[in-house]
């Protein structure tokens, strides 16, 4: 559970959910546009997806490439790097079982923020697809300045 308010961003943050395809990428990139001058910030899944079109391009809707972005589990990430992180936020149940597993022996933070993952809504139109891919974008920013606060108030 976040403290009460807002608060700076941590030296290091990684966002976890199922895929490292919607909800991760997209979090890093925003917490990478505000605070990236003042953090380190990583993404990864449980297990390995796809790049997800639709998460791209809600995310080029406010000016953010996730075209380049190459899925990566958390095993992946810490042989590549470790988990050198102040901060885990995971995004979905199995993200947040997983990282509790693995930070049981580390001095770092989980968070669990639970939000839904839009590329289950597999019916509708494409309009109403990107709609749900919108609302969780959207929903993660709002989350993001809550619990760190918006760039550019003394943070």
């Amino acid at each position: 559970m976040p403290p009460p308010g807002p608060v700076g961003p941590p030296g290091a943050v990684l966002f976890v959910c199922a895929w490292n395809s919607v909800r991760s990428p997209m979090a890093a990139a925003m917490f990478r546009q505000y605070y990236g001058h003042k953090s380190y910030v990583g993404s990864a899944g449980v297990r390995k997806g796809e790049p997800d079109p639709f998460a791209a391009a809600v995310m080029d809707e406010v000016g953010l490439d996730l075209s380049k972005h190459k899925p990566i589990t958390v095993e992946e990430l810490e042989d590549l790097e470790g988990l050198n992180f102040d901060l885990i936020v995971t995004l979905s149940p199995e993200a947040h079982h997983r990282a509790l597993e693995l930070t049981r022996t580390l001095a770092v933070d989980v968070e669990y923020w639970p939000t839904h993952d839009p590329g289950t809504f597999e019916d509708g139109t494409r309009e109403q697809r990107l709609g749900a891919y919108r609302e969780i974008r959207d929903q993660l920013l709002t989350k993001i300045e809550q619990r760190f606060g918006k760039p550019g108030f003394g943070r």
